[in-house]
């Protein structure tokens, strides 16, 4: 069954191999990508669930599914969500970013890169890479955003030398006095979709 939501939706699609599916996420997946993203800051982020910062776990559907420029994907395999990513319409708040940073990525013309989580044992298959890049066309496709921003934890294996492959890095807190939150800010560049002019200023 195609999970297609209107223009900005994602159709079944082969991600990675190996019988994994990408989708754009319907009712019936909330509470597998749920499980997937609390078991994350549990384990890899070691945060627990914190309810300013992790809210949009628990109200997926208010978060990601209603709102029509956010959106939440899903790579299943068989029955079971292994991956997770979404796009919200708000930029990084000061505090407890710095400000500048907030100033730089402002809610409804950002797009925030969000919740990018693999099951361990899913992970080496190209499927965060698969969900990078199919946010980053619903945001194009979404209209209104001019930039991509996300921010990453370097203490969780693996998601700095990750994000670094793919972004350009915007701050890294660590090098700010007291170290701030200790997290690296990323800015993707946006893609341009196929048909769509662009406006090249001189």
């Amino acid at each position: 069954m195609s999970a297609t939501t209107g223009v900005t939706g994602v159709c079944d699609a082969p991600a990675g191999g190996d019988g994994y599916v990408l989708r754009t996420a319907t009712t019936q997946d909330v509470g597998g990508a749920r499980a997937v993203m609390l078991d994350t800051v549990y384990r890899d982020l070691r945060s627990g669930y914190v309810p300013r910062w992790h809210a949009d776990i628990i109200d997926i559907d208010g978060a990601y599914l209603r709102p029509a420029r956010c959106t939440l994907l899903v790579v299943v395999r068989g029955d079971e969500v292994v991956a997770t990513g979404a796009v919200r319409d708000r930029g990084p708040q000061a505090p407890p970013n710095p400000q500048w940073v907030a100033d730089r990525f402002p809610s409804g013309s950002t797009a925030q890169l969000c919740r990018i989580y693999v099951r361990p044992e899913h992970r080496r298959h190209g499927l965060a890479r698969e969900l990078v890049r199919e946010l980053g066309d619903f945001a194009a496709r979404a209209g209104g955003y001019s930039t991509l921003y996300l921010h990453t934890d370097p203490a969780v294996p693996g998601a700095e030398p990750f994000w670094r492959s793919l972004a350009r890095e915007v701050c890294d807190e660590r090098a700010l006095p007291g170290g701030g939150q200790g997290i690296v800010h990323f800015e993707l560049p946006m893609p341009v979709l196929p048909g769509r002019a662009t406006l090249n200023i001189k």
